[in-house]
């Protein structure tokens, strides 16, 4: 198919013979030695855009990749009647041009091959290597011959759990839909819709946690012309007026330009278009468009710190909006981000204008995200490097999001569960990281809850867990954390008889913990009703059994009594967390709890428990009085539940006794403050809103 090498011949001197053209010589060795064979002609392109990333690329691979795509899907055609090959190549191009390595391309030439040829996977693994091989099985679909309507979500099920292992089946896969995006048109508009669905559901948060940055804002875009049409070409429209004008984001970086260059900052600065969906949000959320609104300034420069030094310039020159700034260089978003962020107002007229400050580097991988990560297998990115220390990748994406997920997707058989579950988990946006009292870190998706933390923490073992302490403060099991907040989950022992409530379901975010939770619940079912009837508020005719609104515990012990006990105690750092550890040490479980302002440095607390039985009462009682500065521990209200009478009598020397209430009558039911997050003053201030 191609013809031999041809080597120069040495060059022997002989008399007779003519002299040798040095020149041709010379030309020819700094062109190097050529190919043993040449590249078709349709994958020029790709190669030269991925030389321009990678200057010392083998392309062998992606010839011969080439060649078997080429050949395996000829005679095949797309909807729009373009031969298939087509589409593999886009793919390629795709990924090339954002700088991924050569692995990965191999992998996306082949990427359909087993599915739509008579290519098997051996033959691919033979040819190629074990990791080509394992990036096109990643993106391979499951026949919906053996799996009907599930094989849509076992294949992204696949998919993810292949992501697990190696980021790049991801980077396959969204550049694959992507160009399937591009030329959907061809498709009958019932199916657009729902390829489009779908790929806003799934494929663009993904894209968005991947960090891939530029197929996100296609993607979206696209997904936007297919399913509000209308609204599309409404801001289309104000784009294309806009564009046709002058603007005044053009002035404004020459502005810039003229004050870095003033201060000896070496610095590109560029107007940012927005996308079609950023436009359309920004008119959304502000009205009237300004010229300002249609773009940013992006400033890149060499180093990290001469991204604050154009900072400082910019909010020295110009009138910076103190509102608008976030660095996200010294705090990195989960996907790899990083930039600062800012918005300065020309003094000239007052144009608000929105600026990212960035390296190179930064930018690189805010476009690329994991793709500009290379290889993530070896410690540099690179396609032959050695492994990375101790085994590990050097993806960092794995911790976090990616984790969580491929953890309840275990426990979620039912491919319509975990369907949902996915769609539920994607739709978050940021996350939290939660220190527990021990030294573990959490991360969680904002707006998690202690019940998310405790099953991310623990598993199964949460469902003893009766309560939790947030930064030193007791709080209900449903309150919101916070990034940074630091845990402590108070637990029952484990007896076998503790179990989550019902109302727990209302407060968990995350699907691992509303599988977990679920799962006991069936399993159950006759302590679920009785877990519901005792966390449902009580009426007036009955103030001890009254229970928080979304039930601050799920299980104690499964039968015994329910007690309400007041301690008083002289004012002092930690008492509350002392006295909540004394009576989760006795196994009380804890219904509600309730601290009354102090009053001449003396506290009061209010427990409603539900113990083990009659007999445990002394011992909690006695456990309690233990906890320095605790003077009496006295019960409220009638007998406990199954009680007899004479558990009342708890006698404390000269103390006040079992069932006495202070002249003042300031002891009243238990009761949760509004929300059901917290106990009284001790509770923390109310969760920040997910920004």
């Amino acid at each position: 198919m191609c013809a031999e090498p041809m080597r120069p011949v040495p060059p022997v001197r002989r008399r007779g013979r003519s002299r040798i053209d040095l020149r041709r010589l010379g030309h020819a060795a700094l062109r190097g030695p050529a190919p043993r064979h040449p590249l078709p002609d349709a994958i020029e392109h790709v190669a030269k855009v991925h030389r321009a990333h990678h200057p010392g690329a083998d392309l062998d691979p992606l010839r011969r990749a080439y060649l078997l795509a080429e050949s395996s899907h000829r005679g095949q055609t797309r909807k729009s009647g373009e031969p298939y090959i087509t589409h593999p190549l886009a793919v390629t191009l795709i990924l090339a041009e954002l700088g991924a390595e050569t692995t990965t391309l191999t992998a996306s030439l082949l990427h359909d091959t087993v599915e739509d040829t008579d290519v098997t996977l051996e033959q691919v693994g033979e040819e190629f290597g074990a990791e080509v091989r394992y990036l096109v099985d990643g993106v391979t679909k499951l026949e919906k011959v053996d799996y009907g309507a599930a094989a849509e979500p076992e294949t992204f099920r696949k998919m993810l759990v292949a992501t697990g292992n190696d980021v790049r089946v991801m980077s396959v896969k969204l550049a694959d839909r992507l160009h399937n995006m591009r030329t959907l048109g061809v498709m009958r508009p019932e199916k657009q819709a729902r390829i489009a669905r779908v790929t806003r559901d799934v494929l663009i948060p993904l894209a968005e946690r991947l960090g891939v940055h530029a197929l996100k804002t296609e993607l979206e875009d696209l997904v936007f012309a297919v399913l509000h049409p209308e609204a599309y070409e409404r801001t289309r429209r104000l784009v294309r007026e806009r564009t046709a004008r002058p603007g005044p984001l053009e002035a404004t970086a020459e502005r810039v330009r003229a004050v870095l260059r003033e201060a000896g900052i070496a610095a590109e600065v560029h107007v940012r278009p927005r996308h079609l969906v950023s436009v359309h949000r920004v008119r959304l959320g502000r009205g009237e468009l300004t010229g300002a609104d249609f773009g940013r300034l992006l400033v890149l420069v060499a180093e990290d710190a001469d991204c604050y030094a154009v900072l400082g310039e910019l909010h020295t020159c110009f009138t910076p909006v103190v509102s608008e700034f976030k660095d996200f260089i010294a705090a990195p978003k989960f996907n790899l981000y990083q930039s600062l962020h800012t918005a300065v107002a020309a003094r000239q007229d007052g144009e608000v204008t929105e600026v990212l400050v960035r390296t190179h580097r930064m930018h690189r991988v805010a476009e690329a995200g994991v793709v500009a990560l290379g290889n993530p297998y070896t410690a540099d990115g690179g396609q032959e490097g050695a492994e990375a220390p101790d085994g590990e990748r050097a993806d960092p994406t794995r911790p976090g999001w990616l984790s969580r997920l491929l953890a309840w997707q275990r426990d979620t058989p039912d491919p319509d569960t975990f369907w949902a579950s996915l769609r539920e988990e994607l739709a978050e946006d940021r996350e939290i990281t939660v220190c527990e009292a021990g030294g573990a870190t959490v991360v969680l998706p904002a707006g998690a809850s202690c019940v998310d933390a405790a099953y991310a923490l623990h598993g199964g073992g949460a469902h003893s867990c009766i309560g939790a302490r947030v930064n030193g403060r007791l709080v209900s099991l449903a309150s919101v954390l916070r990034d940074g907040d630091t845990l402590q989950l108070l637990m029952a022992s484990q007896d076998g008889a503790a179990g989550p409530s019902p109302e727990w379901l209302e407060c968990a975010r995350t699907p691992a913990a509303r599988i977990a939770i679920s799962g006991w619940l069936a399993a159950h079912p006759a302590a679920a009703v009785r877990e519901t009837a005792r966390s449902r508020p009580a009426g007036p005719a009955d103030p001890d059994a009254a229970g928080p609104p979304h039930g601050t515990r799920g299980g104690g012990p499964a039968g015994g009594c329910r007690v309400t006990l007041l301690a008083e105690a002289f004012g002092r750092p930690r008492l509350l967390a002392e006295l909540t550890e004394a009576i989760a040490q006795q196994g009380a479980a804890v219904v509600s709890a309730r601290v009354e302002p102090p009053h001449e440095q003396r506290v009061r607390h209010t427990y409603t428990l539900r113990l083990a039985g009659p007999a445990a009462l002394p011992a909690l009682v006695r456990a309690m009085r233990k906890v320095p500065g605790v003077y009496d521990v006295s019960r409220l209200g009638g007998p406990a539940e199954g009680a007899p009478r004479a558990a009342r009598a708890l006698p404390r020397g000269s103390a006040p006794g079992a069932g006495a209430v202070p002249a003042d009558g300031s002891a009243r039911p238990p009761q949760e403050p509004a929300g059901g997050r917290g106990t009284g003053r001790e509770s923390p201030a109310p969760a920040r809103k997910p920004g």
